[in-house]
């Protein structure tokens, strides 16, 4: 069989051209540093190398709502911490407001400085972070959580954010924290039980905090505690007011200052001396806000009514101890805050790992060895260059040369 010049040169010509095409794209590869710049180069590599992106991209968006969220959760924190701060002022207020020498100016001007601390706890409920959100506002709903209605008609506080707290997920951290139950699930009294004097009551009588003595024995009912002059003699009887019936053992019994009584699985002391019709009230505790126990010492300071003197010990023993009740409260929410962030510098460092390992995993599927590309790339220069010479030497030969 007879193969044409012409052919035969064509072929070269061809086989140099892809060479040359192979040259060039080994010097691309080179100079990208990448030995898969399309999906042809190698189908498989490119696919690995593109999931592998996807889920850099997620880990980078994921890393990027981790550092929002723990910069909010630093600024409630700090918020909590200076929530705790005023707190133990009004504390250290109440302490002193129970001074017996103190007159109406002193008083005055503790109430005054109350009502500064009051404001001031109000707009740390209200903080918001960098980007305008509530850090306090629960699941939402206001862009100003606690609202301050207190005055004539008013109703003290209202939270009109959204109550709830948003879990933390496996990469994320919630970014506000339920103010509603921070500073507005304080519980009343000493938890079980709430004591008031009644609104006409013209003696001193007063109460303890009371206690409870038998957590089974108690009904959960309303009671009443009335006093009467018989004959010259004050006598007390307790009364269930939910049932309307006199509790036995209770009904007309001897008053004396400092006496303790004892029904239902609560005690109480007695304290002052009451005038013939005073009354106290007994309740289930239920739920009041740091904000309102402020503002009732607060009024309780500013008392003049002719059982004064009465009603302020009554509601400052109370507050002190609502008080304490929120600030442990707002402590444990500080801890739950400190906790979260802990979680944070975890999740850091595990999707900064995890980044750094998607990012090797794509250079290891698409990053080109430079050692070995370079040397690739001389051994197809030198291949080329001998194959140009080759055929250099090879058109030269022809038939007419040789007649």
């Amino acid at each position: 069989m007879r193969v044409s010049t012409a052919n035969s040169y064509d072929n070269t010509v061809s086989l140099l051209a892809r060479r040359q095409a192979e040259l060039a794209a080994q010097q691309e590869k080179i100079a990208t540093g990448k030995r898969v710049q399309k999906p042809s180069d190698d189908p498989v590599a490119a696919t690995l190398a593109e999931t592998a992106q996807n889920r850099l991209s997620r880990t980078q968006a994921d890393l990027r709502s981790l550092e929002t969220s723990r910069s909010s959760l630093q600024q409630a924190e700090s918020g909590l911490a200076e929530s705790g701060e005023l707190i133990q002022k009004v504390r250290d207020l109440l302490v002193s407001a129970g001074n017996a020498t103190f007159g109406p100016s002193e008083r005055e001007d503790i109430a005054r400085q109350l009502e500064g601390l009051r404001e001031q706890l109000i707009g740390v409920a209200n903080l918001k972070d960098n980007a305008g959100r509530t850090l306090f506002g629960g699941l939402g709903g206001a862009a100003t959580p606690f609202v301050d209605l207190y005055g004539p008609g008013g109703n003290g506080v209202q939270f009109n954010g959204q109550r709830g707290q948003a879990a933390a997920g496996s990469t994320s951290l919630p970014q506000t924290l339920d103010g509603n139950a921070i500073w507005m699930r304080v519980p009343q009294g000493n938890g079980s039980f709430a004591m008031s004097l009644g609104a006409t009551n013209t003696g001193s009588v007063s109460t303890g905090l009371g206690e409870v003595t038998d957590q089974a024995a108690l009904t959960g009912a309303n009671y009443s505690i009335t006093f009467a002059d018989v004959a010259g003699t004050l006598q007390y009887t307790v009364t269930n007011t939910t049932t309307s019936t006199p509790v036995a053992g209770h009904v007309g019994v001897p008053y004396a200052s400092g006496m303790t009584i004892e029904f239902d699985g609560q005690s109480l002391q007695l304290n002052g001396q009451p005038a013939g019709g005073d009354q106290i009230d007994i309740a289930p505790a239920g739920k009041t806000d740091i904000f309102s126990v402020v503002q009732d010492a607060v009024n309780a300071l500013r008392d003049t009514s002719a059982n004064s003197g009465a009603v302020r010990t009554q509601t400052l023993a109370r507050t002190m101890t609502e008080l304490d009740a929120g600030h442990d409260r707002v402590l444990l929410a500080r801890g739950r805050a400190g906790e979260w962030l802990n979680r944070g510098d975890s999740l850091d460092t595990l999707l900064e790992d995890r980044g750094v390992d998607l990012k090797a995993e794509k250079s290891r599927l698409e990053d080109l060895d430079l050692v070995q590309g370079i040397s690739d790339f001389q051994t197809q220069q030198l291949g080329l260059e001998a194959a140009l010479k080759s055929y250099a030497q090879v058109q030269r030969l022809s038939l007419f040369q040789v007649i």
